[in-house]
């Protein structure tokens, strides 16, 4: 996967298209990841004797090809890419060919 935690993306299709936020989490083996303020679903909690219940709001997980990786440089999504520098692979931003982290 080649987004990782931290990262700033867009969301490119799907009812919050436009939308940016930074992930939280990735899940690698459903090829999804959380991002803040994206998708939000709710969860209806019954009161117990540790919580007072009530409605619950939390971001649900989007597939990772919903979502572009917003190019720290110039603000833009762009695709990203590998390469070798210095015998450590690092990621790249193919719009600016610059190094991502």
């Amino acid at each position: 996967m080649r987004i990782k935690s931290g990262d700033k993306v867009r969301v490119i299709t799907g009812k919050d298209k436009g939308k940016e936020g930074t992930v939280l989490r990735t899940l690698p083996k459903e090829d999804r990841v959380v991002v803040e303020g994206v998708n939000i679903h709710k969860r209806h909690q019954k009161p117990t004797q540790m919580s007072t219940g009530g409605i619950e709001e939390f971001e649900a997980p989007i597939h990772v090809s919903n979502v572009m990786l917003i190019d720290p440089s110039t603000g833009e999504p762009t695709r990203v890419g590998y390469r070798f520098e210095d015998g450590k692979k690092v990621r790249y931003s193919k719009k600016s060919n610059e190094v991502i982290n």
